[in-house]
């Protein structure tokens, strides 16, 4: 592509101007020419059709009429109501905006075309602010094609599902494709639909003057765009040119034409993505050295002879993962994916133990002081048999026990450390690092990360084990971690019980209390949960402060002991508090969600989500796995107003459906959009998706990658002539992904 057209400065664009540019980069992050060919439509509409008004319900999509003007009336010079109508029938039309201007063009007697969306209010039906139209601009009988965008980038108008194979062939598909010099825009009667908002509404960008922008830019820079993929790579999977992809994504020429422009673009852009993360993962593979652990060694054996239990198969099959990775002379980058409850820590163990068995030494890294501790207490148990030392290092660890720890370290003594962000300090140094295990990998920044990285073996990195309790569907984990092997325990152990999940509004606020009672009476305890939200911690505060307040007028002293956890405490009070509820010294612990990830106290046997609607799924999935895990039946009970819209009354029903985690993450991720799956603030994906989702284009995803693997393994390096294209593309900006796996 010529670089001087596409990267053209919008306000140069004929239309645009100083501020309109304005809004389109604050709106739509638009601020060239070619981001605005790459802002895509999220829904077409057929325009060469007519739906009589008295066939008009509110629940359609968007409507066309074609009719007269009756009467129209301004209402206290705020608003403007037409009477249209044709030979079916009446309809008002209102307008809030622009009144003089258009009631003098809708003069009554005059007919014109109308289209927009009918809505119901008071018992009647109206379009607010159509489109309006001369009418030799459409007729027949109307129909509106919706395509569902990406809901990730609803905002920014840039998703479109579905898909379509195929290709243009004959004599006239190169001219259809458009790569000749030509710059016509195919006009069929399918139009458009951008995202919008209410300041680009406000400052003139309409519906009609993106579709004439997005026009005036493809006259402009089709004639120098490229194509963006080898011509083998064409041929071989059926895409038709770019040139006709880009034209017809905007202006399709038939739903045909359409599907084969989304299929293209689709591919391309999940072919590349795919392509620089298997590239980064095969370069690695080639050239990175990893330390050679060759034996199993004798901690290991004593410690699994030793479990009181038998691993599930889906352990075993885990641990024979990691050690072909540990045997095969390069360093391990995998991915440890496991439900809550089902198992990873014991994985991790043994894999520290192969480590030391080999004259290493391994860390594990957890998020929280409170998870480090819990890791801590439950790994010693399974030390004691192998006779290896362990330690445990955090920020409120006292300096004496710092010296001894970093003498350990140092000397070798210490086999197995576990932490927090503390491990990463400059002064902790290792004698010879070979393993890092690092838990909930996505809570750690990258610049904390590449600290490890450097306190390796003799200069070659530890092999790097990431563990997620998070389920993550696997077109996304391909994403985020595609340049790790991926392993998954998808089994639970035998004899955890699944937990009884129900739904209960503020309406049955008594009745929940009365079963509190009832259930620390039989010697449980319970957890409270509040929503923690970061863009309202105030109001979360308060909400948390009444819900205690309640909760203790509820459950007073000196019968019931409540316990309270929350982010403005210091660590010494979150730490009291904790292990006040972990010793089974209080029976109820009040907490913001800061103990989703890790926390384990086998007697409670209640998890109570308060606000349960302002969770998302995985986050609510993770919440109800603090339970369940001793030998008691155990419930979650989700609480939420007396009102809840339709997409949290979905989420609330599937957590009531199923336990299983994945098909709970793939739902998620399909509602809410792979951005913020673990509801965490991390960006979410390694570049941004212009118009695949994850969410529903899965089958392309596997297809793009299976073909990039193909791909590399004809040509590792891309050296070959041919794939001078994709070695050029990959140069770009957007593939310097972050990389999710390596600590560096």
């Amino acid at each position: 592509m010529s670089r001087s057209t596409l990267d053209s400065d919008i306000q140069y664009l004929p239309g645009v101007g100083p501020k309109r540019a304005a809004l389109l980069r604050s709106e739509l992050g638009v601020g060239t020419f070619g981001d605005l060919i790459r802002l895509y439509p999220f829904r077409y509409t057929d325009r060469s059709t007519i739906v009589p008004i008295a066939s008009i319900r509110p629940d359609m999509a968007y409507v066309q009429i074609r009719a007269k003007v009756i009467r129209s009336e301004s209402i206290a010079g705020k608003r403007l109501s037409v009477i249209v109508a044709d030979s079916s029938g009446e309809m008002e039309l209102v307008f809030f905006k622009g009144l003089k201007w258009t009631s003098e063009k809708l003069a009554p007697g005059k007919e014109f075309i109308f289209f927009g969306k009918p809505t119901g209010f008071n018992g009647r039906i109206n379009i607010v602010h159509p489109e309006i139209d001369p009418i030799h601009i459409a007729e027949g009988n109307a129909k509106t094609v919706e395509i569902q965008g990406n809901p990730a980038s609803a905002m920014s108008g840039t998703g479109v599902a579905g898909a379509g194979a195929g290709t243009v062939t004959g004599a006239g598909a190169t001219a259809a494709a458009g790569t000749g010099p030509g710059t016509g825009i195919a006009t069929g009667t399918m139009t458009g639909v951008y995202s919008s908002t209410e300041r680009l509404r406000n400052g003139g960008i309409t519906g009609k003057v993106m579709n004439r922008l997005e026009e005036a830019a493809l006259n402009a820079v089709l004639p120098e765009i490229y194509e963006s993929l080898p011509a083998y790579i064409i041929k071989e999977k059926g895409l038709v040119p770019i040139r006709y992809a880009l034209r017809n994504i905007h202006f399709p020429e038939n739903m045909t034409a359409l599907e084969k422009a989304k299929y293209r673009l689709k591919f391309e852009e999940l072919f590349y993505l795919q392509l620089s993360l298997l590239k980064q993962k095969y370069v690695r593979s080639r050239n990175e050295n990893g330390i050679p652990m060759p034996k199993v060694g004798e901690a290991f054996n004593l410690c699994y002879k030793a479990l009181p239990f038998d691993l599930t198969d889906a352990q075993k099959r885990v641990i024979r993962e990691i050690r072909e990775d540990l045997r095969s002379g390069h360093q391990m980058n995998r991915l440890l994916q496991g439900d809550v409850g089902s198992g990873k820590t014991m994985v991790a163990v043994l894999t520290a133990l192969i480590a030391i068995g080999n004259g290493y030494q391994a860390c594990i890294m957890a998020p929280t002081e409170v998870l480090a501790q819990q890791h801590f207490r439950n790994i010693s148990k399974y030390l004691e048999p192998a006779g290896v030392r362990a330690a445990l290092l955090t920020g409120s660890s006292k300096a004496a026990e710092r010296r001894e720890i970093h003498t350990g370290l140092e000397d070798g003594s210490i086999g197995l450390i576990v932490g927090t962000h503390a491990l990463i300090e400059d002064d902790v140094l290792f004698r010879n690092l070979g393993l890092a295990i690092i838990d909930e990998q996505h809570r750690f920044g990258v610049e904390q990360r590449s600290k490890l990285w450097k306190k390796s073996a003799g200069g070659i990195p530890p092999h790097i084990l990431v563990m997620t309790a998070t389920p993550i569907p696997r077109t996304l984990a391909m994403t985020l971690y595609g340049d790790l092997d991926v392993s998954v325990i998808d089994e639970l152990p035998p004899g955890r019980k699944p937990v009884l999940t129900m739904h209960a509004k503020e309406s049955k606020r008594n009745a929940l209390f009365r079963f509190m009672k009832d259930q620390i009476a039989l010697g449980r305890q319970v957890f409270v949960v509040y929503p923690l939200i970061f863009e309202s911690e105030t109001l979360d505060y308060k909400n948390l402060e009444q819900g205690f307040d309640q909760i203790a007028t509820a459950f007073p002293l000196p019968k019931y002991k409540v316990a309270i956890v929350h982010g403005k405490q210091s660590n010494d009070e979150k730490k009291f508090n904790m292990d006040a509820f972990v010793a089974g010294r209080a029976d109820i612990l009040v907490a913001t969600s800061v103990i989703e990830v890790g926390v384990d106290v086998p007697n409670a046997s209640v998890m109570v989500i308060e606000s349960a609607e302002r969770f998302g799924l995985s986050q609510l999935h993770q919440l109800r796995g603090r339970v369940g895990r001793g030998s008691e039946k155990s419930y979650c009970i989700l609480m939420t107003g007396n009102k809840v819209s339709k997409e949290s009354g979905r989420r609330i029903e599937m957590m009531c459906a199923t336990e299983n985690g994945f098909e709970l993450a793939e739902e998620d991720m399909k509602m809410r959009g792979p951005g913020d799956l673990e509801g965490t603030q991390q960006s979410g994906l390694p570049i941004s998706l212009n118009i695949a989702s994850l969410a529903r284009d899965g089958e392309i995803l596997n297809d793009a990658r299976r073909y990039a693997t193909t791909v590399l393994d004809r040509d590792p390096s891309l050296a070959s002539p041919e794939n001078a294209v994709l070695k050029e593309e990959l140069r770009k900006e957007k593939y310097r992904i972050r990389d999710y796996s390596k600590i560096s």
